[in-house]
């Protein structure tokens, strides 16, 4: 039987994500067979396995984090919320449907329990330790009693608890506390440390509230986790765009501007131009603040339809159609590029109540939704014309798709790649089109940006185009092993800030625990 270990917060948001990937990276490097595990997850960054299930993106980090390749048993039932209250249900990487928040915690939530604990047995039978991140809070009452994503799961998984607490936004010390208080005996008994995280200033400051926390709970304070940035984890939840840049760059720094639609999905897809260092990613939400960026980019979306009447009705569109007809490039990945095209259709109501909309009408296709969730990796050859892909024709690149629904081509606009391989099958498609004299390009494919070739000739296309000198990338790390390089910086922060003998006792684990904190 693995030993385990659950990360739990006062609310949602306060790090659990990164702190587990952190705890995955310490066991691993510590020479420990680590699996991350999360229950239930709700959000609209996922990724696709090898063998096309769809899961959450934090776990896909962790995974790679522990040295592992992802598998949907990490994360068995993802919520992908669709607007109106409802989001759609994967249950071990498949889709199962919409329902309202209603129907699932009051008919669905405790019905997956057995889906749960059969990942659980699984991991236990294969893994030296399970790293297990709840979800928002424990404390919620109004959940508690249908709730499968935190304390439950911790009996289940027979691991003791890390309490986390955000103290950048404020109030810490009364959110572990009030957590506590509001937790059954059991619960509380499980608690066995407390983590202090995102804490910026001279931490001997801190310690009268650490003598007061261990004092008062009477449960340890693990360690207190510094502010940090710079690193290149990638984050799942939208709230990270809450404080993404929105000030136009000076200088030679290029501008991409996304369209910051409001079920954004998937906007990871950005990461890897942002690390290059030589363009700013910045996301906006007004046809006032598109501005004149290098690239605008229409990132994919959980709900077209929806998300396009707000690009109507916020004049988003015409800026966007202006934008184009001036000569500037324009990029649509997935929903985004449903929306280039002339028209989306939804007669069954797959994503909404509105039949049909009409689309910017700068791709020549038509999208209509279908039930089946298209779910796969790929492999393709790039094929379309112009400045950002002539030069690259016959290129191969890998990337996923995620979309309900299939947009089909009404004239004679290139393709903008030929997919040879979906999952282990082998295939001859086309996918995207190219329009604007190769400016404007739309692709169902995910991850696209993360191919080194294409991601570096984009910028350079760029610069040429701003007057700017060419950047030389050779030698240049590539986006993989940087992350590999961040993950190691993050374990690093992580150990040097907690008490590791302390934790190593508390996971049940003999062996070297690495530098002590305290």
């Amino acid at each position: 039987m693995a030993k385990a270990i659950m990360m739990q917060g006062t609310s949602s948001n306060v790090g659990k994500s990164v702190l587990a990937a952190a705890l995955c990276r310490i066991f691993y490097r510590d020479g420990q067979k680590v699996v991350p595990f999360k229950s239930q997850n709700m959000a609209l960054n996922s990724y696709v396995t090898r063998d096309g299930g769809e899961m959450g993106r934090a776990q896909v980090v962790q995974a790679e984090a522990a040295g592992l390749e992802p598998q949907v048993e990490m994360n068995p039932i993802l919520l992908k919320p669709t607007g109106q209250a409802s989001s759609q249900v994967i249950v071990l990487g498949r889709p199962i449907g919409n329902i309202s928040a209603r129907e699932y915690h009051l008919e669905y939530a405790t019905s997956a329990l057995d889906t749960i604990q059969s990942c659980l047995d699984k991991f236990h039978a294969e893994y030296d330790v399970i790293v297990i991140e709840g979800a928002g809070s424990p404390a919620e009452v109004n959940l508690k009693a249908r709730d499968i994503a935190n304390m439950r799961v911790a009996k289940m998984a027979d691991a003791p608890v890390l309490l986390i607490a955000d103290i950048d936004r404020g109030g810490a010390l009364a959110s572990v506390v009030g957590t506590l208080a509001l937790l059954d005996p059991d619960e509380r008994e499980r608690v066995k440390g407390i983590v202090i995280n995102k804490f910026r200033g001279d931490i001997s400051l801190l310690q009268p509230a650490i003598d007061f926390l261990e004092d008062y709970t009477k449960i340890p304070v693990l360690g207190v986790i510094p502010y940090f940035r710079g690193l290149n984890i990638q984050e799942e939840d939208s709230v990270a765009l809450e404080k993404a840049e929105r000030q136009v760059p000076s200088g030679e720094m290029l501008d991409i501007a996304v369209i910051r639609l409001p079920r954004i999905s998937n906007f990871t897809d950005l990461d890897a131009l942002e690390a290059e260092g030589v363009a700013r990613v910045r996301y906006v939400e007004s046809a006032a603040e598109l501005g004149k960026p290098d690239l605008v980019i229409l990132p994919g979306t959980k709900n077209t339809i929806e998300d396009m009447r707000w690009l109507n009705e916020k004049g988003i569109d015409k800026a966007l159609q202006a934008h184009a007809a001036g000569g500037a490039p324009l990029w649509g990945i997935c929903g985004g590029y449903q929306m280039l095209g002339r028209e989306i259709a939804d007669p069954t109501g797959v994503e909404s109540s509105l039949p049909a909309i009409a689309g910017l009408g700068l791709l020549d296709m038509v999208t209509t939704m279908e039930a089946e969730k298209v779910t796969r990796l790929a492999t393709a050859t790039l094929c379309g014309p112009g400045p950002f892909l002539s030069p690259l024709q016959g290129l191969t690149v890998r990337g996923y798709e995620i979309h309900m629904g299939q947009s089909i081509p009404g004239g004679d606009q290139p393709a903008f790649c030929r997919i040879r391989q979906r999952g282990d099958e082998t295939v001859d498609v086309v996918d995207g089109l190219v329009g604007g004299d190769g400016l404007i390009i739309g692709s169902y494919l995910h991850g696209i940006f993360d191919n080194e070739p294409l991601r570096h000739h984009l910028l350079n296309t760029l610069r040429r185009k701003k007057g700017l000198p060419e950047i030389d990338f050779a030698g240049i790390p590539s986006i993989r092993e940087r992350r590999e390089q961040d993950y190691d910086r993050l374990g690093e922060i992580v150990r040097q800030n907690l008490r590791m003998d302390l934790l190593y006792e508390i996971v049940g684990l003999q062996g070297a625990a690495g530098p002590q904190a305290r």
